[in-house]
């Protein structure tokens, strides 16, 4: 059996996780494409599946179809509601040849779709079809970095049932590369000043429309060399950065504006489950409390299986 916590040290798959983030892009600007806008940009994110990441369900004049990353048999496959599909191997290759044996799988199925070539929330970052900087493709990573994935997923989606006000699902976004569940106060939220790196102002506002507090994984790089969980609020409250948060290795980071907890302290904690869940227990705590949401009105106790909450 794999370990259900495997190592994912950034520094030694780092230039594989770069082609990767580049190549999911390309798959979520697909769904982009040919998707009506939902809100919070959720229409465009991708799904934990049981063998990588998927697509929900697109919507083509040609064809609905879905595309997977398959972590386990390295291939990305194209499946079509009619029963036909395509496949490209997963293995080191240019982002800018990737882009090309994509674009032609599409095509073979009839489905025509005009993408942004320029890659989103990355600084310096080269159009898809010229880019034959990244191509490093590491298997064993690739499939230690999805493993991760159903880890962060399975615990994100228990913390998620702790709550009866609005709230995201557990889903991946492509731009920044991490997976994520937000919760909503329901109150509207100041305008968001917008300067990410090559996403438009008017596509970050509208994500941050309503006062919400956010938290997932993310494999690391920029500011952080490590893999972490974060948590955030938006707009932070007065005093946020000095709230007190489980567990002990947890701290926020002035520099990215969140609190942070390094993978490593999770995955050889005696329970990872529960020192996850603490940590995002707590740092919700924080962010509700200090920013007064209703929380009798928001929070429920986490659900269990076969047991319906109760209402009285």
């Amino acid at each position: 059996m794999p370990a259900l916590w495997p190592e994912l040290p950034y520094a030694a798959w780092k230039d594989t996780a770069a082609t990767l983030q580049l190549w999911t892009q390309i798959m979520g600007k697909t769904r982009l494409a040919l998707t009506p806008w939902l809100n919070h940009s959720w229409h465009v994110t991708l799904r934990v599946s049981a063998r990588g990441l998927i697509t929900p369900m697109i919507h083509a004049p040609a064809a609905d179809f879905q595309i997977e990353f398959d972590f386990i048999d390295h291939v990305l496959w194209i499946r079509a509601a009619d029963g036909h599909a395509r496949q490209l191997m997963l293995k080191p290759m240019p982002v800018a040849e990737f882009y090309g044996e994509f674009l032609h799988a599409l095509s073979e199925l009839g489905i025509a779709v005009q993408l942004d070539r320029q890659p989103n929330e990355m600084p310096d970052a080269i159009p898809f079809d010229e880019d034959t900087a990244h191509r490093a493709y590491d298997k064993q990573y690739a499939t230690a970095f999805w493993r991760v994935l159903l880890r962060m997923h399975q615990v994100l989606a228990h913390f998620r049932t702790g709550f009866l006000g609005k709230a995201s699902p557990v889903h991946f976004f492509w731009g920044s590369f991490d997976l994520a569940v937000t919760r909503f106060s329901g109150r509207l939220a100041p305008l968001h000043a917008g300067g990410v790196p090559h996403l438009s102002d008017a596509v970050v506002r509208e994500a941050y429309s309503h006062e919400c507090s956010s938290a997932g994984f993310w494999p690391g790089g920029g500011a952080i060399d490590y893999p972490a969980f974060y948590s955030y609020a938006y707009p932070a409250p007065k005093g946020f950065a000095e709230a007190r948060v489980q567990p002990a290795d947890a701290f926020f980071s002035r520099e990215l504006g969140e609190f942070l907890l390094p993978y490593d302290a999770v995955r050889t904690a005696p329970d990872p489950e529960r020192t996850l869940l603490a940590f995002l227990q707590s740092t919700y705590d924080a962010a509700a409390n200090l920013a007064h949401w209703d929380r009798a009105a928001l929070d429920c106790p986490l659900g269990r299986i076969g047991v319906p909450r109760t209402v009285e």
